[in-house]
């Protein structure tokens, strides 16, 4: 079959390709259109999801206005953070004590009498470690099981140290050598009365697991230099005593460390921490203005340009937008003292942006249970917490289901068409193009047949009149 390609000017003259070209050029005006209402849509799509990403970011600001921890928060302090340092978990009732702090406690250290040769061995047998409680020279096994550690004949008090730091018995080991022979250094893991420790000999070569030869050597006449001991307090003068240096069950959701002995009394002070609702507060606002922007942006007309917004005249845009700024300045019957946002220094500007009255949301955050029914309220109706609305709308319009997702499906749905619509225009533009094509080509060869014929006549024309002159 024969083809037709890039058809330019025939031996007609006629400029075939620059004729096609406009004609299809006004074809093509549709799929102009076309495009740019795909890039609209595109650019929709975007600004949606902005919305949406900022939505979501109000959801979560309002989130910790509804929670219960996030009225709880509570602020510890020490007057003496060298000596004791304080910590309080939400919700702690407001209160302050005095501390002193007679002893730190303390882990256990002992050591062995220096033996000889350096190095050398120090008899077979048999060890023990055990974890418990001194009571002057008495020792009182915990509830653990003893570790058991068998001593070769070679073994030296490197080695023995190896073993019991391999046992993880609670217990450390380390050697310490000079000219009067080796020492074995013990220490316990924990502190705390309980966390005393005594290493015994239960056999050895000599039969005499209590006297100084052998493996014995080892533990008899050995000394503790720290007995294991509780840290030991007072609160307001009443005796207490933990086995750490932090004491997390003496007073109801605080929990004190001791850092050093005490010479005069520490005062801690649990409080409601205003400065963490305050910033919930600021963080809303500044999660809402941001959504009000955006719309207010996409939403305008210029009356001066006669341009409107990405999304001026959208209905649901609008309504979004309404609803929002309805839930922010709506009225709750929830607190006794406060009813609007207003009341507590929030208060809504010309083009609908919260601004925060410092001051009054001050004097506001002293009436801490009051701001909070305000926010938090969740009994239904008129009482019901603004907050809590803001939760409730904020949630619906993020849900599977829900106006984001509507929107997204619709604008996709009218992405899909258009492409449709393109892919039509395209397919008429290039039918239109191939007859045009078939259409001036047989149009150029007849012209350029009726040229030459043209030229034959002439030529004809002029023999003749030679020949009659």
């Amino acid at each position: 079959m024969a083809t037709i390609s890039s058809p330019g000017i025939g031996s007609s003259g006629l400029d075939v390709k620059s004729i096609i070209s406009q004609l299809v050029a006004l074809e093509k005006k549709p799929l102009e259109k076309l495009q740019l209402a795909a890039a609209t849509v595109q650019t929709k799509i975007s600004v949606f999801g902005q919305i949406k990403s900022l939505v979501s970011a109000l959801n979560d600001s309002v989130g910790k206005l509804t929670s219960v921890t996030g009225w709880n928060g509570v602020a510890a302090s020490s007057s003496d953070t060298s000596a004791v340092t304080v910590s309080a978990i939400g919700g702690t009732q407001p209160t302050s004590f005095s501390v002193e702090v007679q002893g730190l406690a303390k882990a256990q250290s002992s050591y062995t009498m220096p033996l000889l040769p350096v190095g050398g061995a120090i008899g077979e047998g048999t060890l023990r470690l055990e974890i418990g409680q001194w009571a002057g020279a008495v020792f009182t096994p915990g509830s653990g099981t003893p570790v058991d550690l068998t001593i070769s004949a070679t073994d030296t008090v490197a080695d023995i140290a190896s073993k019991i730091n391999g046992a993880n018995a609670g217990v450390t080991a380390t050697v310490l050598s000079d000219a009067s022979g080796d020492r074995l250094l013990l220490s316990g893991k924990n502190t705390g009365l309980a966390a005393g420790f005594q290493l015994s000999v239960t056999s050895d070569t000599d039969g005499d697991p209590a006297d100084a030869l052998g493996l014995s050597r080892l533990v008899n006449g050995s000394v503790t230099n720290q007995a294991a001991s509780n840290a030991t307090a007072t609160i307001n003068g009443i005796p207490v005593s933990s086995a750490t240096n932090v004491f997390a069950n003496s007073v109801a959701g605080v929990t004190f460390t001791a850092v050093k002995e005490t010479t005069a009394p520490v005062t801690l002070a649990i409080a409601k921490d205003t400065s963490a609702v305050k910033k919930n507060i600021e963080d809303f606002v500044k999660a809402y203005n941001e959504i009000n922007g955006v719309l207010n942006e996409a939403t305008k007309y210029d009356q001066a340009t006669k341009t409107g917004g990405l999304l001026q005249g959208d209905s649901t845009t609008l309504a979004l937008q309404n609803a929002l700024r309805a839930a922010v300045q709506s009225m709750s019957t929830g607190s006794s003292m406060y009813g609007r946002l207003s009341d507590i220094g929030v208060s809504a500007l010309r083009g609908g942006n919260l601004e925060v009255d410092s001051t009054k949301l001050g004097k506001a955050l002293d009436n801490m249970d009051e701001l909070k029914a305000l926010f938090s309220s969740t009994t239904p109706g008129n009482a019901e917490g603004i907050a809590v609305r803001l939760k409730g709308l904020t949630k619906t319009l993020l849900a599977s289901d829900g106006y984001f997702k509507s929107k997204d499906d619709n604008l996709k749905r009218s992405l899909d068409n258009n492409a449709k619509d393109q892919v039509r225009v395209n397919e008429k533009v290039s039918r239109v193009e191939a007859a045009l094509t078939r259409r001036y080509s047989a149009l150029d060869v007849q012209l350029t047949s009726l040229n030459s014929l043209n030229s034959y006549l002439t030529q004809q024309i002029t023999q003749w009149n030679k020949t009659t002159s």
